[in-house]
């Protein structure tokens, strides 16, 4: 029901920024909270942010807070996630993901997917 592709990642020196986005082209994911999941080598999907439907509260992993801002555009079916300040830890698999919920942090709540992006800091 929602196809979700992202982009925006790439390759970036410590101490700058990327602005990802999540698209669902041709459809319409309003009504659903859409999640930021990171993939690091070797480790597990671990949750980054959300914003969520209905009142677009946002919540962002403690770690995250500062450098980190997530918002959506909803006549462009789009969520952005504008990373600044980036560091080297930061170098991940980045996923969206959409959720009928309208709070959460687990990922196994989150039904659709994205491919992916990766996000790579150089020190």
């Amino acid at each position: 029901q929602v196809q979700l592709v992202e982009s925006g990642g790439g390759l970036v020196q410590a101490g700058g920024s990327l602005r990802l986005s999540c698209e669902a082209s041709g459809r319409t994911f309003s009504s659903y909270t859409v999640g930021w999941f990171r993939q690091a080598p070797g480790k597990g999907r671990e949750f980054v942010a959300f914003i969520s439907w209905g009142d677009t509260t946002t919540y962002l992993r403690d770690s995250m807070k500062g450098r980190f801002t997530i918002s959506r555009d909803n006549a462009k079916n789009t969520v952005y996630l504008q990373m600044n300040n980036l560091k080297p830890e930061d170098t991940a698999v980045r996923y969206c993901a959409a959720t009928p919920l309208r709070y959460s942090t687990v990922a196994s709540t989150y039904d659709f997917w994205g491919q992916g992006t990766q996000v790579t800091v150089s020190s």
